[in-house]
């Protein structure tokens, strides 16, 4: 497989590209695919037998199980992140080792009905909150240890794309094996 092939599966809607702010319209798009992204997720997994869900989704990459818990963890950080930006001013946030909570027992061996609850609680909730706030509360920010200044309007362009790049690699996974119906 070569670069091009593989920058492919690691990147199947494209890398991040994120504006300052955001219009109302283009937010509330946004906030659209947080709502859907947990029954979006609950389809494409729907049918998978235990191996399919084991599946890597590319070489040397998570299995759908991984994935699909991994979600509700970023998530949950993401929901953390607004809160924090919320009602402190300019926090410092924490970051967390993606890849070692990918790979602790639960995430390569429970149930994924666990996450997809859980995911949709969070987004649910999530969501709730997010279309309650005001035109200038999505400039506030947060301190990223690795990124800077980060504004609200920022990680809700993180996290919309970071719910349709993880339901790609479900999605693209599928099709490359045929398991779509």
């Amino acid at each position: 497989m070569d670069d091009t092939e593989l920058e492919a599966l690691r990147y199947p809607v494209g890398r991040l590209d994120t504006k300052q702010s955001l219009t109302a319209a283009e937010r509330e798009a946004l906030l659209g695919e947080l709502v859907s992204l947990p029954g979006r997720v609950k389809q494409a997994v729907a049918e998978l037998s235990e191996e399919q869900l084991d599946t890597p989704y590319r070489p040397d990459g998570w299995t759908v199980r991984q994935v699909v818990h991994h979600l509700p963890d970023s998530h949950m950080n993401g929901y953390v992140r607004f809160k924090w930006a919320a009602t402190e001013d300019d926090p410092l946030i924490r970051t967390y080792d993606q890849a070692g909570w990918g790979e602790l027992e639960d995430a390569r061996s429970a149930p994924i009905s666990h996450s997809l609850d859980l995911l949709e609680a969070v987004h649910t909730r999530w969501v709730g909150w997010l279309r309650t706030l005001e035109e200038a509360d999505w400039a506030r920010t947060y301190q990223h240890p690795k990124l800077g200044s980060v504004t609200l309007d920022m990680t809700l362009q993180l996290y919309g794309w970071h719910g349709n790049h993880h339901l790609a690699h479900i999605t693209g996974l599928k099709e490359r094996m045929g398991w779509t119906t």
